[in-house]
């Protein structure tokens, strides 16, 4: 597979992105009503730390479960059936951009640090389709913090997602998508440590012998290497966003 060198890197974390279970189940609460039997797609789901607690959170609920990477996948199963939820999780291997479900087959679209690979606002636009009327999409997105950040983050920005906005322009687009906002939050610093940055880093130590020569790997781990350094270092400058929205009806 091409690029498969990130995903060797990135195997064998609780998870491939900030946040934590907290934060699932904080953003799954401000979902103002969630119907008996809800289907969820859990869209770039990783090894799917939020899929499994979902699945706790809602008991009724089904959940599908899609990333492009198989291996994640089988993790997240092994995982499910240690927890007692993988009757209610089903997983499917394809890319965010090339979804074969019904039209408004899901009552919840979740998405925990992965829309930004098809783009923020490109997966507005196509996932809408697969949520029902007056459905709900949670999402973690960047967003600045500050009005003026340091050079060496906008520097870093723009090189991995210049696309990264402020939280009222994030907004904005969110709306003009044809949705409406109904709360965010920000995701603290220690989301971004203790279940990602940390077992990363111990990840980056272990797999950089195995990659030497490798020049896709070696990039990636000094790209990832430069990343952690920057966050410890501007830490209230940027960061994820937690928004939970409802699809709009009128648009």
């Amino acid at each position: 597979m091409e690029g498969s060198a990130i995903f060797e890197i990135f195997e064998g974390l609780p998870r491939q992105g900030p946040g934590s279970n907290e934060s699932t189940e904080r953003a799954f609460r401000l979902i103002p009503s969630v119907p008996p039997g809800a289907r969820i797609l859990d869209i770039g789901c990783g090894v799917g730390m939020q899929t499994i607690h979902l699945a706790e959170l809602c008991r009724t609920c089904n959940i599908i479960a899609v990333d492009i990477y198989q291996p994640y996948l089988d993790v997240l199963m092994e995982n499910a059936t240690k927890k007692g939820v993988a009757d209610r999780i089903t997983t499917v291997c394809t890319s965010m951009d090339d979804l074969h479900f019904d039209q408004e087959e899901f009552d919840i679209i979740w998405a925990e640090g992965s829309i930004f690979v098809i783009g923020f606002e490109k997966g507005l636009e196509y996932w809408k389709q697969f949520l029902k009327n007056d459905g709900y999409m949670a999402l973690t997105e960047a967003a600045w913090f500050t009005d003026s950040p340091s050079d060496e983050v906008v520097h870093f920005w723009d090189l991995c997602y210049p696309d990264i906005k402020s939280i009222p322009d994030t907004e904005k687009v969110i709306r003009a998508a044809g949705y409406n906002v109904i709360d965010r939050f920000r995701l603290h610093a220690s989301e971004w440590e203790n279940d990602f940055y940390l077992p990363l880093e111990k990840r980056l130590d272990s797999i950089g012998r195995n990659l030497k020569g490798n020049s896709e790997g070696e990039s990636i781990i000094e790209f990832t290497r430069k990343e952690i350094a920057i966050f410890r270092k501007h830490p209230d400058e940027y960061g994820y966003v937690f928004f939970v929205m409802q699809k709009n009806t009128d648009k």
